[in-house]
């Protein structure tokens, strides 16, 4: 009797906490759906709102955005034609567009600038690019020519295995990705934007324009309140020239072979203009590929591009042998060593695009979808996106005890691996999805029918 109450108290936590989450997120969607409903019926912003939560609930590396597969989760199992008509019809619909979560997004980014601000703290907009391939895909808008890094990431050297294959990279269909995050120097970011374009067909533009569009978009949003964080890919005179020219503070990682002018007036590799200097300060910083401290120093040095007289610093951070040293560019004056250190952090803030574009690609399901329609493809695209930006909301510290809650009785890991690597979303996904399978938050039906 008392194992009986028990269990059902349990069930009914459960069926709570289920349908409190299933409210979060419409709460978190709640701008977005009064911006929609002037546009759209009822009946649409329900499957906008309903299908965010099956894209969390549908864990599948494959087939995790095809409309088939959602339909089901939708409607249930016996009515998954109907659920897939559905989601086609929101995705088809001309009255809305992408625009209008992009826009969304966009607001969102500028609440967290304005919450991470400080006197002593700077909001970060860290920016990334990336690919998403389709190589099986011949029919579908907009592709072009992409470098696969899945086959780069294949014909890497591994220690005790030879005869890598080598030549040029391999190309394939896909299209071209670009993501920006804000964040401080600590806590969850948040996305901000998001964009794809292609380099062929109607709808031909390149990576510099499209770039070039939304950094002057950012310079009029936020200024110098914030500082752009861009890796090698960015590096060059051209794009740091226009950064000037919109007067944003910025940290980019340069190129070790692209030309400087360091104080002595001649125009020299980054690498050479700091040889054979000794680093100005020493410190033990934390490895989290490699679990331990490594003894990191640092030098900095004045400069300035080629043919410009604007004042930049390059902070030089060494971490040892073995590793490759990182030349970063800043338009922020080094005063002291706690400002070059500073900047140094900030750049190993980063990796958490890199983290952000893999958890898309990955669990997500990116490159899953089968949509010819370009338009159709960057709605379904942005509504994936709102998926995750919902779960990284999760990660704030007022949610911390329904997080950890979810981690311990829907996603209890052991072993000495799982205790020390970081996959927050992954499993906090893994979490959500079994949930909601087993207790059905109740805006959506059962899987099978009673």
């Amino acid at each position: 009797m008392y194992q009986d109450k028990s269990i059902e108290r349990k069930k009914q936590e459960n069926e709570q906490i289920s349908e409190g989450l299933a409210k979060s997120c419409g709460q978190f969607l709640k701008a977005l759906m009064v911006d929609l409903d002037k546009k759209l019926d009822r009946r649409l912003l329900k499957t906008l709102r309903d299908l965010v939560l099956i894209i969390i609930i549908h864990r599948h590396r494959n087939n995790g955005l095809l409309l088939s597969e959602l339909g089901g989760y939708l409607m249930g199992a016996h009515r998954a034609p109907a659920g897939t008509k559905r989601i086609a019809a929101l995705l088809h619909s001309k009255k809305w567009g992408q625009e209008a979560i992009e826009e969304f997004l966009w607001k969102r980014g500028n609440e967290k600038v304005y919450e991470v601000m400080g006197p002593d703290s700077d909001p970060y907009v860290i920016w990334d690019e990336s690919v998403l391939e389709k190589p099986e895909s011949l029919k579908a808008e907009g592709l072009c020519a992409v470098i696969s890094s899945k086959a780069k990431r294949l014909k890497r050297i591994r220690p005790g295995f030879f005869n890598p294959p080598g030549g040029r990279p391999i190309c394939g269909p896909g299209f071209h990705w670009l993501q920006i995050l804000v964040l401080g120097m600590k806590g969850a970011p948040t996305l901000a934007h998001w964009r794809c374009w292609t380099t062929r067909g109607e709808r031909e533009t390149n990576k510099r324009a499209e770039e070039a569009q939304i950094l002057q978009k950012v310079a009029q949003l936020w200024g110098m309140d914030v500082v752009h964080i861009w890796d090698r890919g960015f590096a060059g005179s051209p794009w740091v020239s226009l950064a000037l020219h919109y007067h944003l503070r910025f940290i980019v990682r340069w190129q070790k072979n692209y030309k400087l002018v360091g104080p002595d007036g001649e125009a020299k590799k980054a690498w050479q203009i700091t040889r054979g200097k000794r680093s100005l300060d020493h410190r033990l910083i934390y490895d989290c590929k490699r679990h331990c401290e490594r003894k990191t120093g640092i030098f900095v040095v004045p400069v300035h591009l080629p043919g410009s007289s604007f004042p930049l610093w390059l902070v030089v951070s060494r971490p040892g042998p073995g590793k490759q040293p990182w030349y970063l560019l800043t338009s922020d004056p080094i005063d002291s060593l706690e400002d070059a250190w500073r900047t140094v952090f900030a750049y190993n803030r980063r990796w958490q695009v890199e983290m952000s574009l893999r958890f898309d690609k990955s669990e997500l399901a990116f490159e899953s979808p089968r949509l010819q329609k370009w338009e159709v493809r960057m709605k379904f695209i942005a509504i994936a996106l709102l998926a995750h930006a919902f779960m990284i909301q999760l990660l704030s510290p007022r949610a911390l005890l329904t997080r950890n809650w979810l981690l311990s009785f829907w996603c209890h890991r052991t072993g000495k691996r799982s205790r020390f690597t970081s996959a927050p979303l992954y499993r906090l996904r893994f979490a959500l999805s079994l949930l909601w399978l087993y207790f059905r938050p109740p805006c959506l039906p059962l899987l099978i029918s009673g």
